[in-house]
């Protein structure tokens, strides 16, 4: 492995790791994408999941995907992760049981 490459598929790992400063800075790595936000609530797809953060005042002052980075600053109220995707099954599955 170099510089978080792997060397056979040259594709980029990652970890998924959270960093909270008093509850006012939170750095994201292991991100894949951003579903949605406001002032009130971030939702992420993360390396482990959906992750909702729920707050007031909150701001993306770091996005960098390609990196897997998200850095969000405001008070942070709360952490949830969802229930994965794969178990409840893509929308097409559920509408077609």
């Amino acid at each position: 492995m170099i510089e978080g490459k792997s060397i056979e598929s040259g594709m980029r790992l990652r970890s998924h790791c959270i960093h909270i400063d008093n509850r006012a800075l939170m750095s994201i790595t292991g991100v894949k994408d951003v579903l949605s936000f406001n002032e009130q609530e971030v939702a992420l797809i993360t390396e482990a999941g959906e992750l909702h953060v729920e707050g007031s005042e909150l701001h993306m002052t770091k996005l960098n995907l390609d990196d897997g980075q998200v850095v969000i600053e405001g008070e942070v109220y709360a952490l949830e992760y969802a229930d994965s995707q794969e178990s409840k099954g893509s929308l097409f599955s559920r509408m077609f049981r």
